[in-house]
């Protein structure tokens, strides 16, 4: 069956078999030709390529660390006392009122200006008052210096 395909067909399959040789022939020799005239430029996209690909793989190279982190994650247990006893002692040689003592218990809340005026009913430059005095007192600059110090005076739990 298929002998009779070729046999049917044979013209227009020469005919196609020696287009395709054909074809390819032109093609090498315009290859050829492109090669011939254009052989510097090759050469130097050749050239530029690799250095690229060494570039590469260099930068690769020296940016790995030579150094290898290791990372150990390990519980640590930190003893406190279980009920917060408030040191009346230090309260006192600070001179802190009550009003202060409640704008820094919520300051270790994490709660900001806005938020301690609208838990006190107070007004917002009343807060930053009572903060700044508080600051003074505790001989502090930051929030975060104000609670740390209170915690470890055992001013606030």
């Amino acid at each position: 069956m298929a002998f009779k395909f070729f046999t049917r067909n044979k013209h227009v399959l020469l005919y196609g078999a020696s287009l395709a040789v054909l074809l390819f022939l032109l093609k090498w020799l315009e290859l050829r030709f492109i090669i011939l005239d254009h052989a510097l430029e090759i050469y130097i996209g050749v050239i530029a390529l690799l250095f690229t690909a060494l570039g590469i793989w260099l930068a690769l190279k020296l940016a790995r660390p030579k150094v290898e982190t290791v990372i150990v994650e390990k519980e640590v247990h930190i003893s406190r006392p279980p009920v917060f006893t408030l040191n009346s002692t230090e309260l006192n040689k600070l001179g802190l009122s009550s009003r202060e003592l409640e704008v820094l218990q919520l300051m270790a809340e994490g709660l900001s200006n806005q938020e301690i005026a609208s838990r006190l009913f107070v007004s917002l430059n009343t807060v930053k008052t009572h903060s700044s005095n508080l600051f003074i007192k505790m001989d502090v600059k930051r929030r975060t210096q104000a609670i740390e110090k209170a915690k470890r005076l055992s001013i606030i739990p």
